[in-house]
């Protein structure tokens, strides 16, 4: 694995976790106090009381997300091949490289989907249950 596919990876992971905090910090606890898990919830937050804080700058913590999850994405679907069909990533014939571009893919898109997720909990659905509420 070279540089190129090293570098990938890095950013593939950093948005995987970016969007699993987004998740954890504001969607997952809106939709445990949906559920009327409430108490979960506070037994959550006097546990990682850090997630208050993240909680308090959603705005800013999901921009960043999405700012990295979209570089990753222009990364991988558009420079990591102009990079490989230069042979200056690795040979597209190179079995080990397909299987990490494979995963790193992978990786991208359960970061998009879990972002999304967080995004449309945090959000979106406040909004909705408010207009019919």
């Amino acid at each position: 694995m070279n540089a190129s596919q090293t570098h990938e990876n890095k950013l593939t992971v950093v948005s995987l976790f970016s969007s699993v905090g987004t998740l954890l910090c504001c969607a997952l606890p809106s939709l445990l106090v949906l559920a009327g898990l409430g108490t979960t919830v506070a037994s959550i937050l006097s546990s990682f009381p850090g997630l208050v804080i993240l909680s308090k700058h959603k705005t800013m913590v999901f921009t960043a997300s999405g700012l990295l999850i979209a570089v990753n994405f222009v990364y991988v679907y558009t420079l990591a091949p102009s990079l490989k069909k230069a042979e200056q990533a690795c040979k597209p014939s190179d079995a080990a490289c397909a299987r990490a571009s494979r995963m790193s893919r992978m990786l991208l898109w359960t970061s998009a989907l879990l972002y999304a997720a967080g995004f449309f909990t945090a959000f979106v659905l406040g909004p909705i249950l408010k207009h019919f509420d």
